[in-house]
């Protein structure tokens, strides 16, 4: 059987991103999302988030945007001069080389974020990570920690390939005690910064031909380019309502079905373990 997760990065980020998200959910094929627990849009997205049912909710991991969940002098290491965190997973990745990213700092931090998830009424269906911090050396080793202490029982493993048969083609393993998904980012909505609408939308379309046997993830990131997405750091901007749009077209939906693709979310993944 094919099974998809179509998970909605970002929930959480800005209002229009949030509205995105859940138009994408009900008249779309995302059928998961990964809410962001220091996004400032983060109450409003955890509340349309409890309004619609059958939507699985993550927690998405996050050391490079917006301020700390946690006590700021409690995390010094992971902030800069300004009290937010210091930078992407580059920069992160350089000050764990030089032993200047604490890890027990990190720990603490993302514990604080899925805590705040979970005091909103939401209990999360999985954990990944916001520009793929989680997959930076000895932060994956946390996250699979702080999944089984909180019973979260799958983690996104992402793989960045040079192509998306590539990436499709790659297989994973299952960690003891701990469901981790396959998670794969699609090249085809990659191409939505650089290429016309109608070529990424048949990337897309090759995708989902070529979707294996099997639970595959396809990442996105749908929304609406609201005044204050416009003025976040976030580089995905006009990339989000044509997301959006292909993840609602009607060919696309109908796609899905003549393909015998089964949408999912990671919490059936789980429940079927």
């Amino acid at each position: 059987m094919k099974n998809l997760i179509v998970n909605a990065d970002d929930l959480g980020w800005t209002d229009g991103v949030n509205r995105g998200i859940l138009d994408a959910f009900r008249g779309g094929i995302v059928t998961s999302t990964s809410l962001l627990a220091n996004g400032s849009a983060f109450v409003a997205g955890a509340k349309a988030a409890k309004t619609a049912p059958g939507l699985g909710v993550g927690v998405h991991l996050n050391l490079s945007d917006g301020a700390p969940v946690a006590e700021p002098g409690s995390v010094m290491s992971l902030l800069d001069g300004q009290g937010k965190f210091a930078g992407g997973p580059e920069s992160l990745l350089l000050r764990r080389a030089r032993r200047g990213l604490l890890l027990a700092e990190v720990e603490r931090e993302w514990d604080a974020q899925i805590r705040k998830v979970r005091e909103a009424g939401i209990r999360p269906t999985h954990l990944d990570g916001h520009k793929h911090v989680h997959m930076l050396p000895g932060l994956f080793e946390i996250a699979l920690r702080l999944a089984k202490s909180h019973g979260i029982e799958a983690i996104r493993v992402s793989l960045e390939e040079s192509s998306l048969r590539a990436a499709l083609s790659s297989s994973g393993k299952h960690h003891p005690g701990v469901v981790i998904k396959q998670g794969v980012q699609a090249r085809g909505l990659k191409l939505l910064a650089r290429d016309a609408r109608e070529q990424a939308r048949r990337a897309v379309e090759l995708f989902l031909k070529r979707l294996p046997e099997g639970t595959t993830e396809l990442m996105c990131h749908p929304g609406y380019a609201d005044e204050a997405l416009q003025k976040s750091a976030t580089r995905l901007q006009a990339s989000r309502p044509k997301e959006l749009e292909i993840l609602t077209d009607t060919r696309i939906r109908n796609l899905v079905a003549s393909q015998g693709i089964r949408l999912i979310d990671y919490g059936c993944v789980t429940q079927e373990a």
